[in-house]
């Protein structure tokens, strides 16, 4: 090899991925009964009876030192295993390959290996888990609940059929602390449109009246949702990395449009289903949906979800599973829907260029941040430029979004109320600030500024964009 060849660096990966119950092969023999999912299915039966064995012996062990809290995970050289244990028995462990820097050696000797093992945070992934579990219950219910239905041969193939496809999505590599808040971006609305989008709603709801709930996105972001906050945070996930990318489309503009719009009446109506029929005046149109699970007050309830989009607004419609959807309600639904959600549409689009335009043009700032509310899962940052199933793209350097994680994992041990100043090897300035549910975390490019600059600095930057909310000193 040269001896000008260059370091290879390798980003974390998925390992395995298994979810196993230990009630189910209790004997000697029965072990492979165990295993309801394994990934990647081609290892050979011995090794994945021998990785799960290993699992449940860490989780027995540790829990002779803490009975309710088992393991949640397991830091070795090479690579760091998640335990999760979404339901009683059930669990879901995750094991990832460390990042690592290959080193080419002189004299035609193989190139040594140098594993970082500090580089994952364990809050991450293990968010990353929680979710993949949360994902496989919008759209399944609970493992119990497939149990009940067809007992454990249901389960496996339900478990197939969700994680062969949920599994290539997973981009380990561009998780960050967005994961862990698994939070929603709102879209900044004026008063005056936010009542006719709350107005549009109750008229749809009042004239299709088998409508359960519904919500309302504009460019990818959140602005009425009708579910329970968990529900919505999950199936605003689904949305925003996996279907609306599946559909994306250019802005749509006037007559140049590549999509003809019809028009009804006076109105333009550009409106379509993203989930259902592709076109509804093919006469050989299915009329199907996917399902999806919320919480009820009696536990869950099943329901058909209905996404129609018109140029950048979307609207999810839920209805109860156990009614049938049919070619007339469909039509039903367009015709009432499209021109009003595509009038809507365009009104947003102009408020928001108005608000733009006072607000003036927008500098380079000299910060950059990521603000998270717990209390109604409110996510906003300037450091994602744009993040989807396939690529997270960040503005800084994976150095500072660990540190960032770091922030975060130390604010977590604590209830109180805290601020954390970092400055890094590369002279930027991170400061973490936890104030009332809610947590703001900044990144300056002040070389030569001193401690007391970058506090004044943070506390200008928090006047400008959170005037509205109250941070505590």
């Amino acid at each position: 090899m040269a001896s000008g060849a260059q370091d290879k660096q390798y980003t974390p990966s998925l390992l395995n991925f298994f979810i196993y119950n230990p009630s189910f092969g209790p004997r000697e023999g029965e072990e492979e009964k165990k295993i309801l999912f394994y990934h990647p299915s081609e290892i050979e039966k011995n090794e994945k009876i021998r990785n799960v064995g290993l699992c449940e012996a860490i989780v027995q062990f540790t829990r002779t030192f803490c009975p309710t809290k088992p393991a949640k995970s397991l830091h070795t050289q090479k690579n760091r295993q998640f335990f999760f244990e979404p339901e009683e028995n059930f669990w879901i462990v995750m094991v990832v390959r460390n990042p690592m820097i290959e080193k080419p050696n002189k004299d035609g000797k193989p190139p040594t290996i140098e594993y970082q093992e500090e580089e994952l945070l364990d809050t991450v992934y293990g968010a990353v888990v929680r979710q993949c579990y949360s994902m496989y219950k919008l759209f399944n219910g609970t493992f119990g609940r497939a149990m009940e239905s067809g007992g454990v041969e249901l389960l496996i193939q339900k478990l197939e059929k969700f994680f062969y496809r949920y599994l290539q999505t997973l981009h380990l590599q561009s998780c960050d602390l967005l994961d862990v808040f698994g939070g929603i971006s709102f879209f900044p609305l004026d008063k005056m449109t936010y009542l006719k989008i709350q107005s549009f709603v109750n008229r749809v709801e009042e004239s299709l009246s088998l409508i359960k709930y519904t919500a309302f996105l504009y460019n990818d972001q959140l602005i009425w949702s009708g579910l329970e906050q968990d529900d919505m945070r999950i199936l605003y996930k689904y949305l925003t990395t996996s279907l609306f990318p599946r559909h994306s489309e250019p802005e749509l503009a006037g007559r140049d449009s590549p999509l003809r719009p019809e028009v009804t009446g006076n109105l333009l109506h550009y409106g379509r289903f993203l989930t259902g029929p592709a076109n509804l005046k093919d006469p050989e149109a299915k009329f199907r949906f996917p399902k999806i699970f919320v919480s009820a007050e009696d536990g869950y309830e099943e329901l058909h979800l209905i996404v129609y989009k018109a140029m950048s607004a979307a609207t999810c419609f839920m209805i109860s599973a156990n009614v049938e959807l049919t070619r007339e309600f469909c039509e039903q639904l367009d015709g009432l829907v499209g021109p009003q959600l595509t009038l809507l549409a365009s009104d947003i689009c102009e408020q928001f260029t108005i608000n733009r335009r006072i607000s003036g043009p927008e500098k380079e700032p000299q910060f950059k941040f990521i603000y998270f509310n717990h209390m109604n899962l409110a996510e906003k940052s300037t450091i994602h430029m744009r993040k989807t199933a396939s690529v997270c793209l960040t503005s800084v350097h994976p150095d500072l979004m660990k540190i960032l994680g770091d922030i975060n994992c130390d604010f977590a041990r604590v209830d109180e109320d805290e601020e954390i100043i970092v400055k890094a090897m590369t002279d930027y300035w991170v400061v973490g600030k936890k104030s009332d549910q809610r947590e703001l975390y900044v990144i300056l490019n002040q070389k030569n500024a001193n401690l007391i600059e970058v506090n004044e600095e943070v506390k200008r930057l928090c006047a400008t964009q959170f005037n509205n909310i109250f941070f505590l000193d």
